[in-house]
């Protein structure tokens, strides 16, 4: 995890400096139901890459947002879920789905 002192003095320019981009916010969406396996992921988040679904999960992982359990099994088995604080992220996840969702219906009128 970085120290206070590597995070912006703004508190939503942290929020947004750990959850920014397209994609860490839909692997959180997945992640909220239960933990999921590398390439269920990969198959689920379309248009996502291998190179950078294995770089959003690394920066996810070492910001304390989401955990890794790897099995230690033949064949390999390794799977990702959210920590306790990366819990936390869900209400905000809930915020834009609602938002999106009254968007939506504000277009169809």
């Amino acid at each position: 995890m970085k120290t206070k002192d590597e995070l912006p003095a703004c508190p939503v320019a942290t929020a947004v400096a750990l959850i920014g981009g397209k994609w860490k916010l839909l692997i959180l969406r997945n992640l909220r139901a239960r933990p999921w396996r590398f390439n269920e992921l990969l198959r689920d988040l379309d248009g996502i890459s291998q190179k950078v679904l294995t770089d959003s999960l690394r920066q996810m992982i070492g910001d304390g947002l989401v955990y890794r359990h790897d099995y230690q099994q033949l064949p390999p088995r390794v799977e990702y879920g959210l920590t306790e604080l990366g819990q936390e992220m869900l209400p905000i996840i809930d915020a834009l789905a609602d938002f999106g969702n009254y968007y939506k219906s504000v277009l169809k009128r």
